[in-house]
């Protein structure tokens, strides 16, 4: 980033680049678990599950690369290595359920992740508002689309 991107960023960048990474984490874990089980799903209407849960696991893989954008601006790097995913993330790893056509487990599942990312962003937003506007812009652009995702599969229920 240049001095004067750097200047004006008025809260400690490395400790800015940690939570970001932390985020980061959680989207490509997000994105992993939602890509397989929408993959492997079955039952009746595994067609509309499946392609729920692969528009919101391309969704956490943009948001990964919105994330790994910013953090390189910042002057860091994103986690390189997959092993260090889940060591990183503010949660772990939403292990999809043994039945593949559990949709009451997979939308719990899904809506708990979900949850998390909303919190995760919030507090983001409440740390950069009015200290960092490009990364409140991106995160506040992210826990809108985290909050889309959760009310779709909340919807699912009733």
């Amino acid at each position: 980033m240049g001095k004067q991107g750097t200047k004006i960023v008025g809260i400690d960048v490395k400790d800015l680049i940690k939570d970001l990474n932390k985020a980061y984490a959680d989207e490509w874990l997000a994105h992993y678990s939602y890509w397989y089980m929408a993959r492997t799903v079955t039952g009746m209407a595994y067609e509309d599950m499946g392609e729920f849960l692969e528009k919101t696991a391309k969704d956490e893989e943009e948001h990964a690369g919105e994330l790994a954008d910013r953090i390189i601006e910042l002057g860091g790097m994103p986690i390189a290595h997959p092993t260090e995913l889940e060591k990183n993330a503010n949660y772990p790893y939403p292990k999809p359920p043994a039945g593949t056509s559990d949709y009451d487990k997979i939308i719990k599942l899904v809506t708990e992740a979900e949850a998390g990312a909303i919190d995760v962003y919030n507090k983001l937003a409440a740390k950069t508002m009015g200290k960092d506007h490009v990364t409140y812009q991106l995160v506040c652009h992210i826990l809108d689309e985290e909050v889309n995702h959760e009310e779709t599969f909340e919807d699912l229920i009733e």
